[in-house]
């Protein structure tokens, strides 16, 4: 089984180059000396990342962001939300899960992924759904789509079973 949780790694960090490639590509009347220093940055990023240290390209990814900030760059990009890079990070890493995962294995993912977000939406849409069930739901389709992220499928369908159960108590689920 390929290490899905180092995909999902890579992929953020792919589309993090990726992302700052273009902003300094498409910008060429600010500051040279602080576009030099963010291509930089940039360079060295990727080259920890090819050497294997993910942690150190992080941290000089952090830094791009930092830095441009620091100069007052209108056009650079803001870093992503928790919430927006993970879904930046599994679209990325979908392209190269197809590869190396099993079929029968994208397919169980794909299919409790499906029942997952028809179960969410109906609950969330619920009317007079209280306080503590609705976050018992954001927490459980939080928890399901962790363990959808790692291609671990009986951790999600647990998730999701007790997902189904709170729909039952509101009557929404036989």
């Amino acid at each position: 089984m390929p290490d899905v949780y180092g995909f999902m790694l890579d992929a953020g960090l792919s589309k993090a180059f990726d992302v700052w490639a273009g902003c300094l590509d498409a910008r060429t009347s600010e500051d040279p000396r602080a576009r030099a220093r963010l291509r930089a940055l940039l360079e060295s990023a990727r080259a920890a990342a090819a050497e294997g240290d993910a942690a150190e390209a992080r941290a000089q990814v952090a830094e791009l962001y930092d830095e441009a900030a620091e100069a007052a760059l209108p056009w650079a990009p803001s870093p992503p939300r928790p919430c927006e890079a993970d879904g930046q990070a599994r679209d990325y890493a979908k392209d190269a899960l197809r590869h190396v995962l099993p079929v029968d294995l994208r397919e169980e993912l794909d299919t409790v992924a499906l029942h997952l977000r028809v179960t969410t939406r109906r609950l969330l849409a619920a009317p007079g759904l209280d306080a503590a069930s609705r976050e018992d739901v954001v927490h459980l389709a939080a928890r399901a789509g962790m363990a959808l992220d790692l291609a671990h499928p009986t951790a999600a369908r647990h998730q999701l079973e007790r997902l189904q159960a709170v729909a039952r108590r509101w009557g929404l689920e036989s």
